[in-house]
């Protein structure tokens, strides 16, 4: 199954748009209504796999045409977004550094979130705005501490998320989270795919692309992952409960602006898209000032 959440229209006389859970049929080529304002609030269900099996065109349900929907955030408002860094093998070593006993761990908050194909405002402040092209993994049931089958179960499906990061403002500090958790400046989406519908399941082995105006920058597949998302599920939740709707991003693979010689930013104007194979694409395009171009003299994740 795909689902989503969509941004419709609000209530009569009211500017702002909404939003609904939705679950794309593909053989109608419409999105089903899933009877819950957005993603987040329908996996708090425990039957939502039951109810979305059930969301097709010919339920008589609301739909949606898929051809020009507007895609909110997946999860629009998660309780935790928990992100990995140094975690493709390829990565870690192209950047001299020995392979991590543990997950390194930092975290976003939901403001951090932006749509799949929204506009990403370079902020003012940061002229080293870079990409981080991620599988993501979304929590689909409560779990603590859980362990093998009871973390696969809890994995209700995998997107696409763009770490995008403000470089200048991750290492003014040894923690990154100053770096990491701009406002509005975090793609995710557009759709979440359960894993039996992805080679590996719950480890799946997935291409990741990423390309800037059309030239590919990061590629790599995530078999290369060190820490897989079972793994992460197990390790994060032995720290915190993790939540229907919570995320989990799983790190990036190498090809990131910060690492070229020399660098590269993300400049007004650039047209970034974020690919999954099995799972789709972020189109976002980068407005607000002129990025400089500038080496930095430490450059890693």
């Amino acid at each position: 199954m795909k689902l989503a959440t969509l941004r419709v229209p609000g209530p009569a006389g009211s500017a702002a748009p909404a939003t609904r859970a939705v679950r794309l049929d593909e053989r109608a080529g419409v999105l089903a209504d899933l009877d819950a304002p957005d993603l987040g609030a329908f996996l708090a269900r425990p039957d939502w796999r039951r109810r979305a099996q059930a969301a097709t065109a010919d339920a008589g349900g609301r739909t949606y045409p898929v051809a020009g929907a507007a895609f909110a955030p997946l999860v629009p408002q998660p309780s935790k977004v928990v992100c990995v860094g140094l975690n493709y093998r390829n990565h870690i070593l192209e950047m001299g550094r020995d392979l991590p006993a543990y997950p390194t761990l930092f975290a976003k908050f939901a403001d951090s979130l932006t749509g799949p194909g929204d506009e990403i405002a370079r902020p003012a402040e940061s002229e080293h705005f870079d990409w981080e092209a991620e599988l993501a993994l979304v929590i689909g049931k409560p779990v603590r501490r859980a362990v093998g089958a009871d973390a696969e179960a809890a994995i209700a499906g995998f997107t696409v998320l763009n770490d995008v990061t403000c470089r200048d403002w991750q290492y003014r500090t040894q923690q990154w989270l100053q770096g990491k958790a701009w406002d509005s400046c975090t793609p995710f989406g557009p759709y979440l795919v359960t894993p039996d519908e992805l080679p590996g399941g719950v480890r799946p082995q997935l291409e990741v692309t990423l390309e800037l105006d059309g030239e590919t920058m990061q590629h790599d597949s995530t078999a290369d992952l060190l820490f897989d998302p079972v793994a992460l599920v197990e390790y994060v939740s032995t720290v915190v409960r993790l939540n229907p709707g919570d995320v989990i991003a799983t790190g990036t693979p190498g090809g990131v602006g910060h690492a070229r010689k020399p660098a590269r930013y993300l400049d007004g104007g650039s047209l970034m898209v974020t690919r999954i194979e099995g799972i789709g694409e972020l189109r976002n395009r980068i407005t607000g000032p002129h990025a400089a171009h500038m080496p930095h003299p430490d450059p890693t994740d």
